[in-house]
């Protein structure tokens, strides 16, 4: 059973979708965008990802800019906390597997979990 955090607007992850589903997969879908992982879900997360917040985060949305997040300071908590209260903050897609995930960007990074 793979979950995917999808956003039907972004391509990358229409693509992650459409892959999985060639590869006899229908995902379990979390539009993250209106079900947003909580603070716990995302350090679980993380550590399925095997990366820290930093790495998460999407440095391109508003959000980044207006809650000056590039600060070096920011402990991680305040990371994951502004991710939760922020989704789009969140890289995407990301497919879930048991106990390992992959960001799909490249999208054919989901193929790694079958």
């Amino acid at each position: 059973m793979i979950t995917l955090y999808h956003n039907p607007r972004c391509s990358k992850s229409r693509q992650a979708l459409a892959l999985l589903q060639e590869h006899g997969i229908e995902p379990t879908i979390r539009l993250y965008l209106e079900n947003p992982p909580t603070t716990a879900e995302l350090k679980k997360l993380l550590a399925q990802l095997g990366i820290g917040p930093r790495q998460l985060l999407r440095t391109v949305e508003d959000a980044y800019k207006e809650l000056d997040l590039k600060d070096e300071r920011l402990s991680d908590t305040a990371l994951i906390k502004a991710m939760a209260a922020h989704p789009k903050l969140i890289e995407r897609p990301i497919a879930i597997k048991a106990d390992r995930a992959v960001i799909g960007r490249p999208p054919e990074n989901v193929l790694a979990l079958l």
